[in-house]
C-alpha cells in the first residue's frame, strides 16, 4: 500500500517544478515555496546586478539568476527537456526555435510544463523559506516569510530542497588581492560586454561561462587573458577561438601597482579580474545539527547524491550533479524520492547507504578527483541515469541521448565559435523526434 505525505518542496526553479510534478503523481500533497514573483529560477533574467559585484558581501543586495543577456544553451534542446514532455520548437510570439535557444526560450518552456500539469496552483509565491529543521516525531518544521513581511511556520512529513546551483558565487583566492586597485567582477554579475569596452581583463577559469564570456569581451576589451589550470593551458592556446586573448596558468598574485603575475613568470597590467569560477552549495536556511554539512563544495554524506542517510527519507536533495543534463536528472531523482516517500521504493539500511557513500567517496580519492568535484558528472551522467532508472522502474537512458551528450561534448571542444549553429547529427535527431512521437503534448 502507498502512502501519501505532505512535501514541502524549496525552490520553483527547474529542479522545484519538477519535483512537484513528479512528487503529485505519486499521490503526495506538494506545497512549492518560492521567494520570488514567478516561476523559473535561474532561468529569470535580471538586467540588474548585485551591489557588490564580486558577490562576497554577506549584506549585498542578492540577485537571484546569473543569465547573462545573450546567454544560450550549450546543450540542444532536443536532450534538455522532461521525457514525456520534450523540449520541442513551439509556435508563438518571440519563441526561439533554434536548436540551442537563448535563456527566454528555456524559461518558456518551464512556464509551459508547469501549466501543462496544473503546477503553479502548488506555488506560494513571493514566500522565502527562512529555517527547515527537524522536529519531533520525524516531521519537519518549515519557517518562511510571506510577502507582507510576517513570518510563519508549517509542519511537513518530507523537505525536497531544489534551490539551485548558481546563485552563491565561489571566488578564487589570489595572494595580494587586497591591496590590487583594479575592479572585480563574478561572472554571476555579468550581464554585457559593454562595461569592459577598452579594458585589459584577466578571466579565471575556461568553462562554459568562460567560454562565452571571453568571446562576447572580443573585439570589445583591449586585451584579454585568460587563466585556466595548467593542464589546459596549452592546449587552448592553440586552439584560441579569440584573436586578442592569451591564455596563461592560474595567478600567482597581484600587486599594489595593479599587475598580475600569473604561475608561469608571466607580468601583464590589468583593470578587472572577472572571475568565472562558478559556485557555491548554499543552504542558509537548513539545520541538520551537522548531520549534512558543505564541505569544500561537496553536500554530504548523501547517498547518490540524493538522500542523507541519516535523515532520509525525509531529506532530500534535487540538482546537485552538474556537468550533466539537468532536467532528465530532475525528472529522475524526483521519481525516486516520491517512489520512496510512499513506499513504492525502499531504500538501502542506513548504514549500507554510509557505506556506499565511503566507498563512493574512496573511489574518487583514488581517481585524483579533488572533493569540490564530488557532484561532477560528466561521463558518468548515462551510468548514473541508468541507475536511477533501474531503481525506479523508469525506462533506461535511450541511447540517443548517451550519444547525442557525447557527439555535441566532442564537437563543441572543436568548434567553440560555432558549434550553436552548424552542429547537424540527422540520425541522433531522428532518433529523439521519433521518441517524441509517443508523447501527446504538443
Amino acid at each position: 500500500m502507498q502512502h501519501s505525505r505532505r512535501v514541502a518542496v524549496i525552490g520553483a526553479g527547474a529542479g522545484g517544478l519538477v519535483s512537484a510534478r513528479e512528487l503529485s503523481r505519486e499521490g503526495h500533497h506538494v506545497v512549492v515555496f518560492e521567494r520570488n514573483t514567478q516561476i523559473g529560477g535561474t532561468w529569470v533574467y535580471s538586467p540588474e546586478i548585485e551591489s557588490d559585484p564580486l558577490g562576497i558581501d554577506p549584506n549585498r543586495t542578492r540577485i537571484h539568476s546569473s543569465l547573462y543577456k545573450s546567454l544560450r544553451t550549450n546543450l540542444p534542446r532536443e536532450l534538455m527537456g522532461v521525457r514525456d514532455y520534450p523540449f520541442v520548437p513551439r509556435e508563438g510570439e518571440d519563441r526561439d526555435p533554434r536548436r540551442f535557444p537563448c535563456h527566454r526560450e528555456v524559461l518558456k518552456y518551464l512556464e509551459d510544463f508547469a501549466n501543462e500539469f496544473g503546477i503553479r496552483k502548488l506555488v506560494r509565491f513571493r514566500t522565502e523559506v527562512v529555517f527547515a529543521g527537524l522536529e519531533k516525531l520525524g516531521k519537519w518544521r518549515v519557517e518562511f516569510r510571506c510577502e507582507n513581511g510576517d513570518f510563519d511556520y508549517d509542519i511537513f512529513d518530507a523537505v525536497v530542497v531544489c534551490v539551485g546551483n548558481f546563485s552563491e558565487p565561489h571566488v578564487a583566492e589570489i595572494p595580494g588581492i587586497d591591496g590590487w586597485p583594479g575592479e572585480q567582477v563574478h561572472s554571476h554579475n555579468y550581464r554585457d560586454a559593454e562595461p569592459f569596452r577598452g579594458k585589459v581583463v584577466v578571466l579565471i577559469g575556461y568553462s562554459f561561462s568562460g567560454m562565452d564570456i571571453s568571446e562576447e569581451l572580443n573585439g570589445v576589451a583591449k586585451e584579454i587573458h585568460i587563466a585556466c589550470r595548467s593542464a589546459k593551458t596549452e592546449l587552448l592556446g592553440t586552439q584560441s577561438i579569440i584573436s586578442n586573448a592569451s591564455f596563461h596558468p592560474m595567478i600567482k598574485s597581484v600587486c599594489e601597482d595593479g599587475t598580475v603575475v600569473f604561475q608561469d613568470g608571466c607580468v601583464i597590467s590589468a583593470d578587472v579580474i572577472l572571475h568565472c569560477t562558478g559556485y557555491k552549495y548554499h543552504f542558509p536556511f537548513l539545520e541538520t545539527n551537522g548531520i549534512v554539512t558543505v564541505d569544500d563544495n561537496r553536500v554530504g554524506p548523501l547517498y547518490q547524491h540524493v538522500f542523507p542517510p541519516a535523515l532520509a527519507p525525509g531529506l532530500s536533495f534535487i540538482g546537485l550533479p552538474f556537468k550533466a543534463v539537468p532536467l532528465p536528472i530532475f525528472e529522475l531523482q524526483s521519481n525516486w524520492i516520491a517512489g520512496v516517500l510512499s513506499k513504492r521504493i525502499a531504500l538501502p539500511s542506513k548504514e549500507e547507504m554510509l557505506a556506499d557513500v565511503k566507498a563512493f567517496y574512496e573511489d574518487l580519492e583514488v581517481l585524483g578527483k579533488p572533493k569540490h568535484r564530488t557532484h561532477e558528472l560528466g561521463d558518468d551522467m548515462p551510468v548514473y541515469c541508468n541507475w536511477l532508472a533501474t531503481t525506479c522502474g523508469c525506462p533506461a537512458f535511450e541511447e540517443w541521448r548517451k550519444q547525442m551528450y557525447i557527439a555535441i561534448g566532442i564537437y563543441k571542444m572543436a568548434n567553440l565559435k560555432t558549434y550553436r549553429d552548424d552542429w547537424q547529427d540527422d540520425k541522433l535527431f531522428c532518433q529523439a523526434y521519433e521518441e517524441f512521437s509517443k508523447y501527446t503534448y504538443k
